[in-house]
């Protein structure tokens, strides 16, 4: 009877940047996509001091869906675009 204990975990090996770099070369609008959203948010809490009489819950509301909108925009509207060029 073998006892081979030595496995290899390759997946586990690698670290949170490397599968973030692969990611990105896969899909190349993902990460603009996510930079996006961390830049609206950052602008909507900005400006979440100078709301006026808007109540915080519709503040909230409008941050997110625009955060939500750029992000299927540049992952799914652009990139598709993107692959359409490059394939005709």
């Amino acid at each position: 009877m073998s006892t081979d204990t030595d496995v290899s975990f390759s997946s586990y090996d690698e670290d949170q940047g490397s599968k973030l770099t692969q990611k990105a070369k896969e899909a190349p609008f993902t990460p603009i996509g996510m930079a996006g959203f961390v830049a609206i948010v950052a602008y909507g809490l900005n400006k979440l001091k100078s709301r006026g009489n808007t109540k915080m819950f519709h503040h909230l509301i409008h941050m997110r869906v625009e955060a939500q909108g750029f992000v299927v925009g540049a992952t799914a509207v652009v990139g598709m675009g993107y692959s359409m060029y490059w394939e005709f």
